[in-house]
């Protein structure tokens, strides 16, 4: 194994030395020369040398104060090593003299990397550190390692600098030898140094540590000379003598030579150990000793100034800078060459600089020394270096003729010319009259170059920018923006708030003094007309008015430019001016910590009207770890206690809507006002999910609270402070509490007043496991028996139920059972239990399901919980089946087999052993847990009770749907209690019927329940939309409706309908009555009822389409529930007292549903053909509209037992789609819809939920029977059914007309979220034309949208309106245009892996293939859902993704493009890295082998890929990848 390029060398060593390493780099998504290597060894947890578990490597950006983060693991004793370019060192110049007085090496690499420049060395050269220096790659490796280890010995900085391309030509090394590198470290001194702690809170204030030696100065012992001095460090020193007694004197060192000679005599007085700092004569013996030690290992020898060339030269170069091409030259010297004798020195150790070295390393024949340095920013007139050299060789008691000393400037040299400048040095030393300060070379560095470490504005900070160029488009200006160009200013300087600030003033006088010019042109008689002079006196007026001075600005200069005179021309030379303009300084997080604050301060305290937004990117999930002693500022709390300043604090990906408020907000205040705006990410390219989560996180814990503060307000009597979340952090708290602002936030809000008033932790947490606890044994105290503690993971409810009926099985045997969830366990009382039960279910990839993760991780890494005295027993739940690849059969039950080995090996006794529960049995897994139950009780004792009671039967939802008097339950009674954000349990079954869904943000689960919150409960609202039409009037009341009560988006759904997200309780019935206002309504839109009935849009055929969406309400209606519950719930006045509970007089009735409904859904859907864009086969009922000669709507085509719902794994459960059953008139299709939903009612499965649709129904009883059921009841046969063709079931987008000569224009609306984002202003565009529209929006069954009945008239401006808000783009792969996506993560509850927010990101990895291939405008109908419940209706696509896991799909081929086959599993548990491995290679092959018109689906089948599924029940059999048994 070898090495070839310095950062693998130097990061190899840094990693290997220490305990920490800071990485500083570009950019997070940007390697620097180390970091690729660091990152690849922490992610193989490759093992150091000195870290006691694997170097903790941490990724810094360069431009926030990366130095900060040493303090800290330094004072805790750790060996710390950090990585970074020189442009770090001069704004790090505080910290370096701190840090100097610790063992901290740093690595530096210097730049630009096409022409380094010294200058940044030599400018902190007096900081107190030990500079060495590397030229070539083993120089590299070697000089690393001699820095660590002199930091060690010495207990002070070194920092290890090289120009990386000097060696870019060397052959590769090989590696370090690590007993060589273990030995030079001595790493028993590395731990001593590792037991040393400072006890320092601030890094701003001296802490008082020096790196000092101890000296024992020995008497002279009677005939024998005087002892040398023995030095070592003052740790290894105390550490021997005082530590027992608590000293923590903070030094650091290693070793020295004396370190093998006998010890003290015990006479030895105390007085004689003197402890001093350390000295430049320290560090000469110390790294004297590590080069004699290095070169008896290996033969390399290295000193503090190295020389080559002839020993009896009479010339010398010292060259302080690149040496490389100098070298090269000299060494293919000819004998005639002016250089050919002439010899080179470098300095290996720069500082300390030790002059009696640089004089005997130097041969005293020399009488000439030529001083190169390259150093670009020079302070003063003679170099550095040079006064080094002067004052070593020229000055002194000693010097006798010194030789002549020549500085030189080494600039930018081409390789080329190299032989050329090494002639022209030599000619100026050897002149009579050598020229002092000669430049050599370019000292401006190469053409065309750029530093590598200039700034960036990352990728997702764009988002803030997009925002701001919407609100103030040409208004908008930013002083500091990166990208503008400021002569001679380099863009650290000009990204400053310092240089942004001043620039905004200087740009503010401009304009008043424009102003002025303007206000004095008015006074003459210089213009043609006087015309310009009404327009300018108009705008003068108005001049501080944005608004008004810009609408008057255009017209001004268009008055000025027809005027023609000499004056017009002056003032349109800065035309610009007439518009006041918005303006911003835009500023990072690297503001908000001490180097960077200054700047924010001069503005806050100035008082000027400047706006300043600062990005602040730390992810929330890594708050915990940052480094306290950085002292990162609240920019925000700072800036309102100035008093002055409107503030806000926004998040773009929590609420835009409140990032547009906070922005014009600040721009219309007169003053300073600073935004700060949180997006957090890992790295600048992370994705928008994972930027999305991590803000949600922080916003829902009060970490980010959204929040405006306007000072202003209280003089109109309006409160200052408005909070936009729900919670706030201490410190803002504590702010608020102080000017009795919080007061009187709680009393405007009392909802938020827990949250406002508490602060939450993981203290919290824990308060309420021991509250739970103490409960409980309370309450098993007066109980006799022996105890028993049931602690369980639940991952869908079986492993709690489970547990819970086991609780109750044991009180009937007489033991106190305790049940709990095993989070909710407090883990330090595991020892004093006598009894314990763990049943877990297996989530994800076998991992612990939620409620029982971090009970698991403090399991598997305790190392003192003592369970000798414990009896356990475990039950595991799991899918023998779920993960069929032999490799994955480790993740079957795989957490309860886990905690059953860890709880043994903690010393528990097992009762008996590990039961296993499996899906794939009989019984599921029940049938294990009726072997291991009575086992269980054996062991307990307990097996021969007898009189036991017997057990209740599980309550059902049916039970629910009978005792819920017509679906009233307790719902109302759930609405008024603000103790919880939830409902009951059956009242969420209820709800259902309602159109609501409870539900809580799972992106946000593990962050609250850590918190000791509960989930972040919320409701989803579906309405009920025949045919999906809505008027424009609706629209914009749907729109309203989400951003009043939801989450600022709407959903369009896979059944046309609108679904709303995030609803808190306190809103939910709100947002019913607006819904309620808008003349729709959510009844039956769930549940297990008649749910909307869906319609094909069909653009081209208005009457057509008016004729059967009238069929659609008809049925609709006809098949709507009596109940009269929901009026009663949700939108009854207070005073109206006509409720019916139980008790009452007036009784509901239900004459089509009785009071148990429908065994489960049952859904309704109408395709007009040639367009079958509902997907009619994978319904309950499925209508096909069948046309007379007219066009006109003659009758249905009846489809029946169609379903998407799947069980992974369980054969039993199926999709299907619907079979045929015959024609039927259209006057009375809404009877026969009745009547086959009637023989479901009365003949569908209620006791298996699994078995309960009506797919199964027919399956059971044969299409046949069923249909004769269904004619005795309509007492009429079902016609022979009418042809008809299907060529399509997606959406055609774009301009369309219809035969009344009215236009139709069908958006995108990707998996059917409508929201507004930075990029695409996609809710306010459809706002604001839903203002002037006059015709219909049509929800399409592929969660698109249709703008129907635009009249000629009203064309061009609603096509002017689509471009402006980017509407009218349809530019995207025909893959993109056919995919659809459930809404999954993070609010449905059921989701399994990701789906709406991850197919676009799978897309777009595809879409190069598909260019590649030529494929890019092709239909290929791809689907993905969260989990196998269909609801994006997957299994009829020709390629579909259903989650099995979080990042896991299993993969289906093979689907009917017209949506009339079902497709077929063809990889199970993949993912993405799989299927794009997949889906590429067939793609191509797509493009290379079908034939004309041969869709994808078809295809994947005629090349034997996949097998055709011919009907539901063979959907399981000849899958492309047989799934294994069990082992």
């Amino acid at each position: 194994m070898s090495i070839s390029t310095v950062g693998e060398a130097v990061a190899r060593i840094a990693y290997l030395s220490s305990d920490v390493v800071i990485s500083v780099q570009p950019a997070l998504s940007r390697d620097s020369e180390f970091s690729k290597y660091l990152h690849s060894f922490a992610a193989r947890k490759s093992q150091g040398l000195v870290a006691r578990a694997v170097p903790e490597v941490q990724s810094i950006r360069h431009n926030i104060d990366p130095f900060l983060s040493a303090f800290q693991p330094l004072r805790s004793g750790q060996s710390v090593s950090i990585t970074t370019p020189s442009s770090t060192l001069l704004a790090s110049v505080s910290h370096l003299y701190k840090l100097a007085q610790y063992p901290i090496v740093i690595h530096v690499s210097l730049h630009p990397l096409s022409h380094p420049d010294y200058s940044e060395i030599t400018a902190i050269r007096q900081s107190g550190f030990t500079f060495l220096q590397s030229e070539t790659l083993q120089e590299a490796q070697d000089i690393a390692i001699s820095a660590h280890a002199l930091a060690v010995k010495s207990g002070k900085g070194v920092i290890h600098f090289f120009d990386i391309t000097n060696s870019a030509n060397d052959r590769p090394i090989q590696y370090e030898d690590r007993e060589l590198v273990k030995g030079l470290l001595n790493i028993d001194v590395v731990r001593g140094l590792q037991s040393v702690h400072t006890d320092a809170r601030s890094i701003y204030v001296d802490d008082g540590h020096h790196a000092t030696v101890t000296e024992n100065r020995l008497p002279t012992l009677s005939g024998s000379e005087s002892q040398p001095q023995v030095v070592q460090s003052a740790v290894q020193a105390l550490s021997k003598v005082t530590s027992r007694e608590g000293s923590s004197i903070g030094s650091a060192a290693g070793e020295s030579s004396a370190d093998s000679r006998p010890s003290l005599s015990s006479a030895t007085s105390i007085d004689s150990v003197v402890i001093r700092p350390v000295t430049s004569e320290d560090i000469q013996v110390f790294l004297d000793e590590i080069w004699t030690k290095f070169a008896s290992v290996t033969g390399r020898r290295y000193h503090p100034f190295e020389y080559s060339g002839p020993d009896e030269a009479e010339s010398a170069l010292f060259i302080f800078g690149s040496t490389g091409l100098f070298i090269d030259e000299i060494r293919e010297a000819k004998a005639s060459d002016e250089f050919a004798r002439i010899g080179i020195m470098t300095a290996r150790l720069y500082r300390p600089w030790l002059a009696q070295d640089l004089i005997d390393s130097l041969p005293p024949t020399v009488r000439r020394i030529a001083v190169l340095e390259q150093i670009r920013r020079k302070t003063t007139k003679w170099g550095p270096v040079l006064l080094d050299i002067l004052m070593s060789l020229r000055s002194g008691p000693n010097v006798i003729d010194p030789p002549l000393i020549v500085g030189h400037q080494l600039g930018y040299i081409e390789p080329a010319t190299a032989r050329q400048a090494l002639r022209g040095i030599c000619q100026n030393l050897l002149s009579t009259s050598p020229i002092q300060n000669l430049e050599i070379g370019s000292t401006r560095g190469p053409p065309n170059s750029s530093p590598p470490y200039s700034l960036e504005q990352p990728k997702v900070e764009t988002a803030y920018m997009k925002v701001l160029d919407q609100l103030f488009g040409e208004r908008l200006y930013i002083a500091n923006r990166l990208d503008a160009s400021d002569a001679g200013i380099s863009s650290s300087i000009a990204a400053s708030p310092e240089y942004g600030f001043g620039s905004l003033i200087a740009r503010s006088d401009h304009r008043k003094r424009f102003i002025r010019e303007v206000q004095d042109a008015i006074k003459t008689r210089d213009f043609t007309t006087d015309v310009p002079q009404i327009w300018l006196a108009r705008w003068a007026m108005n001049a501080d008015d944005p608004k008004k001075a810009n609408n008057i600005a255009s017209e001004v200069i268009a008055r000025l430019e027809t005027d023609g005179s000499q004056l017009a021309a002056h003032l349109l030379s800065s035309k610009s001016l007439f518009f006041k303009e918005s303006q911003w300084l835009i500023g990072s997080d690297a503001w908000a910590y001490d180097l960077g604050n200054s700047g924010v301060h001069h503005v806050v305290a100035s008082g000027a009207n400047v706006n300043m937004l600062v990005i602040d990117s730390q992810p929330y999930s890594e708050r915990a770890a940052a480094d306290a002693v950085r002292r990162k500022k609240d920019v925000g709390l700072y800036a309102m206690n100035f008093g002055n300043a409107y503030v806000a604090s926004v998040a773009v990906y929590s609420s835009y809507t409140q990032v547009l408020e906070a922005m014009i907000e600040a721009d219309q205040f007169d003053g300073p006002s600073v935004v700060v705006a949180y997006l957090p990410y890992n790295r600048e390219d992370d994705s928008a999910l994972t930027v999305l989560q991590e803000t949600k996180k922080a916003v829902d814990t009060g970490y980010w609270p959204l929040y405006r503060w306007n000072p202003n307000h209280e003089e109109n009597g309006m409160p200052n402070f408005s909070l936009d979340s729900e919670r706030i952090k201490r410190e803002l708290e504590e702010f608020l509490r102080r000017d009795n602002h919080l007061s009187q936030l709680m009393r405007r809000h009392p909802e938020f007043s827990a949250n406002l008033s508490d602060s939450y932790g993981s203290e919290v947490r824990a308060l309420q496991k021991r509250t739970a606890k103490d409960a409980y044994d309370k309450m098993l105290d007066g109980l006799y028996g022996a105890p028993m503690t049931i602690l369980y993971a639940s991952d869908n409810g079986n492993a709690e139920g489970l547990a819970k009926r086991l609780g109750n099985r044991g009180k009937a045997r007489g033991l106190k059972t305790m049940v709990m969830a095993m989070d909710d366990f407090p883990l330090e009382d595991l020892s004093g239990e006598e009894n314990v039960v763990l049943i877990t279910a297996t989530a994800g990839q076998g991992e612990f399901p939620q409620n029982g993760r971090a009970f698991w991780d403090a399991v598997k890494v305790t190392a003192d919980l003592d369970l000798s005295n414990v009896r356990f027993a475990v039950f595991a739940l799991g899918d023998s089946h779920y993960w069929p690849r032999k490799e994955d059969k480790i993740y079957y039950n795989k957490p309860g087999k886990d905690l059953d080995a860890r709880i043994a090996l903690l010393g528990a006794q097992r009762l008996t052993d590990v039961g296993l529960g499996d899906d794939q049995d009989p019984d599921g897994y029940q049938t294990g847990y009726s072997e291991w139950e009575p086992k269980l009780w054996q062991a307990l004792g307990v097996d021969k009770v007898e009189g036991l009671p017997e057990e209740p039967p599980p309550i059902t939802n049916e039970d629910i749907k009978i005792a819920s008097n017509f679906l009233r339950g307790t719902i109302a009674e759930g609405m008024k209690d603000t103790s919880t954000g939830a409902i009951a349990a059956s009242d969420q079954q209820l709800t259902k019927f309602h159109g609501t869904y409870m539900q809580d943000d799972r992106d946000l689960r593990d962050e609250r329940k850590a918190q000791g919150l509960e989930p972040a409960y919320a409701f989803m609202i579906r309405c009920r939309l025949n045919g999906g039409v809505a008027t424009p009037s609706q629209w914009l009341q749907m729109d309203s409706i989400s951003s009043s009560f939801g989450n600022e988006t709407m959903k369009l759904t896979t059944r046309q309908t609108f679904q709303f997200h995030g609803v808190v309780k306190g809103k939910l019935k709100p947002a019913m009555r607006a819904i309620n206002k808008a003349l729709m309504t959510t009844i039956a839109a769930c549940g297990d009822v008649n749910r909307n009935v869906m319609v094909s849009t069909l653009p081209t055929k208005s009457a057509y389409h008016r004729d059967v969406h009238r069929v659609s309400a008809k049925i609709s209606d006809h098949l709507l529930p009596a109940t009269t519950a929901y009026h009663e719930i949700w939108l009854k006045d207070d005073d109206d007292s006509k409720t019916k509970v139980a008790g009452d007089a007036i009784v509901d009735h239900e004459p089509l549903y009785g009071p148990t409904y429908l065994p489960r859904k049952f859904k309704i859907t109408i395709a007009i053909p040639p367009h079958n864009d509902t997907d009619v086969y994978a319904h309950d009922v499925g209508l096909i509209a069948i046309k007379n000669s007219n066009d006109r709507l003659e009758g249905f085509n009846v489809l029946v037992g169609g379903g998407m719902g799947v069980t992974h794994n369980n054969k039993k459960t199926y999709p299907r789609t619907g079979s045929m059953m015959g024609y039927v008139p259209a006057n009375v299709v809404h009877i026969v819809c009745e009547k086959i939903m009637l023989v479901q009612r009365d003949h569908g499965d209620r006791k298996n939920r699994k078995h309960a649709r009506l797919k199964y129904t027919i399956d059971d009883m044969g299409v046949d029977v069923f249909r004769d059921k269904v004619e005795d009841l309509l007492e009429f046969k079902f016609e022979k059914p009418r042809p008809f063709e299907f060529k399509s079931n997606i959406d055609t987008f774009g301009w369309q007309r219809d035969e009344f000569g009215t236009n139709h224009f069908t958006f995108f609306i990707e998996n059917g979220r409508v929201e507004d984002t930075t990029d695409f202003p996609m809710k306010t565009g459809l706002r604001e034309i839903a203002k002037v529209h006059k015709g219909e929006f049509r929800l399409t069954g592929n969660q698109h949208l249709c703008l129907s009945g635009v009249h000629d008239d009203d064309l061009d401006m609603i096509k002017g309106m689509m471009k402006e808000y980017k509407l009218d783009n349809l530019q995207f792969s025909g893959l993109r245009l056919s995919s659809s996506a459930c809404v999954a993560f993070p609010t449905c509850g059921l989701a399994m892996a990701e789906s709406e927010r991850y197919l676009p990101e799978l897309i777009t990895k595809l879409e190069s293939c598909l260019e590649e291939n030529g494929l890019r405008q092709d239909s290929i109908i791809m689907r993905m859902t969260g989990c196998p419940n269909g609801c994006a209706r997957p299994w009829l696509a020709e390629v579909a993704f259903v989650g099995k896991a979080y990042g896991a799909y299993n993969m289906y081929l093979g689907g009917g493009y017209h949506g009339q086959r079902l497709n077929k599993l063809y990889r199970s548990s993949i993912q993405e890295e799989e299927i794009l491995d997949i889906m590429k290679p067939l793609l191509k092959r797509y493009a290379l082998e079908r034939k004309d018109g041969e869709r994808f689906g078809d295809f994947t089948i005629r090349i034997g890929m996949i097998k055709a599924t011919t009907e539901g029940k063979t959907f399981h059999d000849d899958v492309a990848e047989a799934e294994s048994d069990g082992e």
